[in-house]
């Protein structure tokens, strides 16, 4: 029996990277275009579920092909120990790499004791991989960070930039570093007003949004018939609206109408099975994005967007939510703003938001105060 060709899990990289050639393209073209070029230094950022871990996932992949070596993780405590022993083991890749306090004292002290440095490391590996190679570096969840971990990294970005210069080889032959973060946009924001990470400032930024749906259509096209089912283009096109072109809905969606469709022993999706899977995926996406995102907030930050779920069409009117909070004006302006910041709303007009997190209007209305009341 064939597999379902769609992949809704977190991190698993998908049969197609819908709408994210370009960012592959450009990275791709980094590492081939020798030491210095832009796309070896990267910043990934997006709302959660917008599938910033899978594209990361697939530049390593890209790195690996070129026989790079890579070291990745999601960042948490512990960056520098890890990062330091997996250069000395001239491991290609560290499974539980993870971040903490910038080269912290510990970590530094154990170097001196030795006498290495994280420079001194990196230089001795990149002995080890082919002209034009280099390492990979590659950090999820980069926003829980802290800015000195990312300055600690920016400056050996530099120092081995001028170590390979000093060698005197051509560009093209010079090993090389390669940085990539994945992260929520505040990462960006934060960069953005930190003075001692100018550096990263200058690195390729690209914000993961939603996927057209014309190309949302092609991919569900293309995907299903290469499983061994056909999908008309209307049926493809109705998924497609779907999805909203949120790339982990546009799993969900393909996923349970590919299962409907195999359940029932069809050989063809119809708009019955896209039915179907859409509520399947709703609810899916409510407990994966919106519920998890929704009391993740802190308490002012959720009684705002309780205010603005009660509007069911359209966008919300501040005068409106600071009725209904019963809350000042600077209260909502400063809520609005945090909100914001977090990518959870975003301004729609003058004196008026909306929500930039598909369905967390209805999640509230229809999850949330339900689950509320009943108790």
């Amino acid at each position: 029996m064939t597999p379902n060709p769609f992949k809704p899990t977190v991190g698993k990289r998908p049969p197609v990277l819908i709408g994210r050639d370009a960012v592959i393209e450009d990275f791709a073209e980094g590492l081939d275009n020798g030491a210095g070029a832009p796309g070896r230094l990267m910043l990934l950022t997006g709302n959660r579920g917008c599938g910033k871990t899978v594209l990361l996932r697939e530049l390593q992949r890209v790195a690996a092909d070129r026989g790079w070596a890579v070291i990745s993780d999601t960042a948490s405590l512990g960056l520098c120990d890890r990062l330091a022993d997996a250069l000395r083991s001239g491991k290609p890749h560290v499974a539980s790499m993870e971040i903490g306090p910038s080269f912290g004292r510990t970590s530094i002290e154990a170097a001196r004791a030795k006498g290495e440095t994280l420079r001194g490391l990196v230089n001795d590996r990149l002995k080890t991989v082919g002209p034009g190679g280099g390492i990979l570096i590659a950090i999820d969840g980069a926003q829980s960070a802290s800015i000195e971990e990312l300055a600690t990294l920016a400056v050996l970005y530099q120092q081995i930039l001028g170590d390979q210069d000093a060698t005197g080889l051509p560009d093209a032959e010079q090993r090389g570093l390669a940085l990539v973060f994945a992260g929520l946009p505040s990462m960006v924001d934060d960069l953005l007003e930190e003075k001692s990470v100018t550096f990263l400032r200058r690195a390729q930024q690209r914000t993961l949004g939603m996927v057209p749906l014309p190309e949302v259509r092609d991919a569900y096209r293309e995907t299903v018939g290469a499983s061994g089912l056909d999908i008309s283009g209307d049926v493809a096109e109705y998924a497609a609206s779907r999805s909203m072109g949120h790339p982990y809905m546009i799993q969900l969606v393909g996923y349970y109408m590919w299962r409907a469709a195999r359940r029932h022993g069809s050989g063809t999706v119809t708009l019955g099975d896209v039915e179907l899977g859409y509520r399947d995926a709703e609810a899916e996406f409510f407990e994966a994005i919106d519920a998890p995102l929704y009391y993740g907030l802190r308490s002012p930050q959720r009684l705002f967007i309780e205010a603005m779920a009660q509007d069911e069409v359209g966008p919300s009117q501040m005068a409106a939510i600071i009725k209904r909070c019963d809350r000042t004006q600077s209260w909502a302006s400063k809520y609005r703003a945090s909100l914001i910041r977090e990518r959870v709303i975003e301004p729609a007009g003058y004196g008026l938001v909306r929500f930039a997190v598909p369905m967390l209007g209805e999640c509230i209305r229809e999850k949330i105060f339900w689950h509320d009341s009943d108790n």
